[in-house]
């Protein structure tokens, strides 16, 4: 499994831009948004913003860094 991660910033209509695409294998499987300094607590953790595919998430998950996300998203596609 191939990851890629490329930064940009995404319109959230929040403080929320910090953001990270997501592919696997050069495919887009996840937008990953940098939470904000008015999360309070949850401030500079990562959500799953969008999940496509087996990624897609009715409760989208919050990692505590890009390693943690990859590893959960690799567990999904597996």
């Amino acid at each position: 499994m191939n990851f890629r991660l490329q930064p940009v910033q995404v319109a959230t209509g929040s403080n929320d831009a910090e953001s990270q695409l997501v592919f696997v294998d050069d495919f887009l499987v996840v937008v990953l948004v940098r939470l904000s300094e008015e999360h309070g607590d949850e401030a500079g953790l990562w959500f799953l913003e969008a999940g496509f595919g087996p990624v897609d998430h009715s409760d989208p998950p919050k990692f505590a860094d890009l390693d943690e996300a990859q590893a959960w998203i690799a567990k999904r596609l597996s």
